[in-house]
């Protein structure tokens, strides 16, 4: 392929081709590992690559008309955790003119989420309330489709129709035919009764039922819940009205169990003075009690994160309710941070809006106020950026530089909320054990399974080496036999 339509191709496309596993390994998955289907797949998505001239699309090289109608963006989360593509129907219409911009335009925002989250499958929602057969584009519905089955592999887990007019009943028949039996099985035609099966309520505008109160407008580009203004530290109220007697009690009594753990901390500590005095009451802040070393680390230009992806708190019943987040700067700059959240009334996070010195680590404790729980929906925000020698970090000083930055900057990562189930005790003795016995990650159990093989693998290595020697020590006893008969018949012979 690469030999005959070189000309064919972005070769940017094809650098990352030989370099992203994780891209390959997806166009696999959606061919179920037929290679000849695969490469006719990366052939045809590369060519309409660069076609539609995708790794160069920006806000900047499409009508600023197209983002102000709102017919297309990216909000909230399905049930499982995914994130909402969102047509709102009612929006478009049929104009031959736009439509070369149009898809372009949902070709930049599936490239631009593609880019940020790392190939994150969608939950793509056809919001068909108020439409009727003038906004009816069966050319444009098919490109959306051909994107999903044939461009961005392994990157649809469902399409949720909202409330479908009967008159589109015949053209959606048609559309069946293009999406093939896999796609289609992710079909799912909902009403207002029934469309919280895959998507809550709180992501849910109020005409579908829901409680969303989120209003579309442009600018800033609505492809990310953290653009929205969030208090970056939990709500502007006394936080001790919120928490419960139970989460003063415990943090009482954790402080006088890691007494010995901040004596360990005090040098960490001291390196990073610069934190304003209203965050300086974070030196003395408990660690999660429960909190285990990271086992995995995103290694960023400018900061090492730990955990990597996400971020783990109790249920209800497990009564986890704080997580470790450990900055490490790789850099030779001072950098600053912050940390923002899309709950920001359900988290402390402390310290949100700092600094960290060169070669330094900082711990940042996120914490559930009183009666809250974690959800999958919910989401951190780091971002970074390198800061002059010359800069202050005091408060008025991260202001402003955040401020002056420029976008393109800054780092950032994403840490999702995973919520960990307890088991429902069926005696009051394990009900306390599940207290005394910390909960094991994936990561764990990834690495005892890893240790349970090496371990097998040594058996195995042992009993090979005991058969051999059981099979030489037979060897050698039917050899001794033999030659003791064999001297026995000689000395037998001689005496006839």
């Amino acid at each position: 392929y690469l030999l005959d339509k070189s000309d064919k191709y972005d070769s940017r496309d094809v650098e990352r081709l030989q370099q992203d596993d994780k891209w390959v390994e997806n166009y696999l998955i959606w061919r179920h590992d037929v290679v000849d289907d695969t490469l006719k797949m990366i052939d045809e998505s590369f060519q309409w690559r660069k076609e539609y001239t995708v790794n160069d699309l920006s806000e900047s090289v499409l009508p600023k008309w197209l983002f102000e109608i709102g017919a297309l963006f990216l909000h909230g989360y399905d049930k499982e955790g995914y994130k909402l593509f969102w047509f709102k129907v009612k929006h478009h219409t049929r104009d031959p003119k736009q439509q070369l911009d149009k898809k372009k335009l949902v070709a930049f925002w599936l490239e631009h989420y593609a880019k940020r989250d790392h190939g994150k499958p969608l939950t793509v929602v056809f919001d068909m309330a108020e439409t009727g057969i003038s906004h009816i584009d069966l050319d444009f519905v098919r490109f959306i489709v051909n994107c999903f089955t044939d461009y961005y592999p392994n990157f649809l887990t469902k399409i949720v129709i909202f409330e479908m007019p009967w008159i589109m009943n015949a053209a959606f028949k048609i559309v069946k035919g293009w999406l093939g039996p896999d796609a289609i099985s992710m079909l799912k035609f909902t009403n207002k009764s029934d469309v919280q099966e895959y998507i809550s309520g709180e992501y849910l505008p109020p005409h579908m039922g829901g409680t969303d109160s989120f209003k579309y407008s442009y600018p800033p580009l609505v492809d990310d819940d953290f653009q929205t203004p969030l208090c970056e530290n939990g709500p502007i109220t006394n936080e001790d009205e919120h928490e419960s007697k139970e989460e003063i009690d415990a943090d009482t009594k954790e402080t006088g169990e890691v007494n010995e753990v901040q004596n360990l901390n005090q040098k960490k500590m001291n390196s990073i003075e610069h934190i304003s005095k209203s965050e300086e009451t974070d030196k003395t802040e408990v660690k999660p009690k429960n909190a285990k070393k990271a086992l995995t680390t995103f290694k960023g230009p400018l900061l090492h994160i730990s955990p990597a992806e996400e971020l783990y708190f109790g249920s209800k019943e497990t009564g986890e309710k704080k997580c470790l987040i450990v900055l490490t700067n790789v850099t030779k700059n001072v950098v600053a941070f912050k940390v923002r959240t899309t709950a920001p009334e359900k988290y402390r996070v402390k310290p949100s809006n700092s600094s960290c010195e060169p070669g330094t680590s900082l711990d940042i404790i996120v914490s559930l106020h009183g009666g809250f729980a974690a959800s999958l929906q919910d989401r951190f925000l780091i971002m970074a950026a390198e800061m002059d020698q010359s800069s202050g970090a005091g408060v008025p000083e991260l202001t402003q530089f955040w401020k002056d930055v420029p976008r393109t900057k800054v780092m950032e990562h994403r840490l999702r909320c995973h919520v960990i189930e307890s088991s429902k005790p069926s005696s009051l003795t394990l009900k306390d054990n599940a207290f005394n016995i910390p909960v094991k990650t994936n990561e764990d159990l990834h690495m005892q399974l890893t240790s349970l093989l090496q371990i097998n693998k040594r058996l195995e290595e042992q009993m090979h080496r005991c058969l051999w020697f059981q099979q030489l020590s037979v060897v050698l006893s039917l050899l001794s036999v033999t030659v003791a008969a064999f001297c026995f018949y000689l000395a037998y012979a001689q005496r006839s």
